[in-house]
């Protein structure tokens, strides 16, 4: 999934400024491009089979920002004086400096397939018969796995998660 990272952090920016444009709202524009970054990690090891990462980023981003403005409800404008912004990173980009930490204080088996499934693209069927598993218990081994990974970011880094299990926030651990 370095491809995948590699092209965020490409990108990140210029979806940032392209969204804020069309969005004018902050913490909007932050929501969706998180919302963009989930899309791109749930095409796995396809993404890095995508040609052209910004257009495809782009596209989605377009895709998703049409979706929201027909489903925008009547709002009111809040006054100016009660905006407060701020230029801290979303929440999840700087969870990536907590969760290189974490994954290495789980167990070797938690820590393989997280690492095998989830960030290289690895299917479960196929870490199933890798691990010589039914694909049942190889789901099931995978769901436990980030669980407990879930829970250790949770007490480790302080992460908190919003009502849609989105990470909200968090505290970085020093290293040492």
């Amino acid at each position: 999934m370095n491809c995948l990272i590699t092209a965020w952090h490409r990108h990140e920016a210029e979806l940032r400024a392209w969204l804020r444009g069309r969005m004018g709202n902050p913490q909007d524009t932050e929501d969706m491009l998180q919302d963009l970054f989930l899309k791109a990690l749930r095409q796995d090891k396809q993404f890095c089979q995508i040609g052209n990462a910004r257009a495809w980023l782009f596209e989605v981003g377009r895709n998703a920002l049409a979706d929201r403005l027909r489903l925008r409800k009547e709002q009111v404008e809040l006054p100016e004086d009660l905006v407060h912004e701020t230029e801290e990173p979303a929440a999840v980009d700087s969870l990536a400096a907590c969760l290189p930490r974490a994954l290495a204080e789980l167990s070797e088996e938690d820590r393989e397939v997280i690492t095998l499934c989830d960030l290289e693209g690895l299917t479960q069927e196929d870490y199933a018969r890798l691990k010589g598993l039914t694909l049942p218990g190889a789901k099931s081994r995978v769901q436990r796995a980030r669980k407990r990974l879930r829970e250790h970011l949770s007490s480790a880094c302080q992460v908190r998660f919003d009502e849609a299990g989105n990470v909200c926030c968090f505290v970085p651990r020093k290293l040492g």
